[in-house]
């Protein structure tokens, strides 16, 4: 019984992971989400966006769609009310 239990504790050491191992991998994973984090809230902080930020598809599209966004003054086109004028 006991080259059993010898065996099972062997097994069980063996599938278990090191805890010095298990806690360098948990710091590095802290530390670069941390680096993250930063980087974003940087980003963020600048008054300007990047080339292109209000112009992709889904923005656009979205203006569209919406028409209390797409009805405000400036983003109508002035064409438009020439033509209510004209009915």
């Amino acid at each position: 019984m006991g080259f059993i239990m010898e065996f099972a504790e062997n097994l069980i050491l063996r599938l278990m992971e090191d805890p010095k191992e298990r806690d360098r991998k948990f710091r590095e994973h802290v530390y670069a989400t941390k680096a993250r984090c930063d980087k974003t809230l940087e980003m963020w902080s600048y008054p300007l966006r990047p080339y292109g930020f209000w112009t992709f598809d889904r923005h656009n599209a979205q203006n569209f769609w919406d028409p209390q966004i797409s009805q405000v003054q400036g983003r109508r086109d002035p064409y438009d009310d020439l033509l209510q004028h004209e009915k």
